[in-house]
């Protein structure tokens, strides 16, 4: 694999993230399900029919699913990545939490334990 491919399917993933946020392609798929349920009566609500949007919708699901994955992954490297710089060059911040993603869950809890701690008791909402 060339690095001319990861490099075209992330601006691929890009392009469709923001498409489909969109008024624009939120409305089409709006139009979409009115001219299919229209078009109801006169294929007779047959199988066919709602086969077609049940098999659509399936299809750009389960597409949709990786691409907004591969988005969401590059996105949280990014923000760990800003996250570890501003935590790297503050002299007071916890160097060991420059890897926190990599903790155990128990771990973590520990953490966070320890911040409840340092915050002080919580007022009771």
């Amino acid at each position: 694999m060339s690095d001319e491919q990861p490099a075209l399917f992330d601006r691929f993933a890009r392009w469709v993230e923001r498409q489909s946020g969109s008024p624009t392609t939120f409305l089409v798929a709006v139009a979409l399900v009115v001219i299919w349920a229209v078009t109801g009566p006169i294929f007779d609500w047959s199988e066919t029919w709602q086969l077609v949007i049940n098999t659509g919708t399936t299809i750009v699901t389960f597409l949709m699913v990786f691409l907004i994955q591969s988005t969401q992954s590059r996105d949280t490297r990014a923000i760990h990545l800003k996250l570890d710089e501003l935590i790297r060059v503050n002299k007071e911040a916890r160097n060991s939490l420059l890897n926190l993603e990599d903790l155990s869950e128990a771990e973590i809890e520990h953490v966070k334990n320890t911040f409840d701690e340092l915050s002080g008791p919580r007022k009771a909402a």
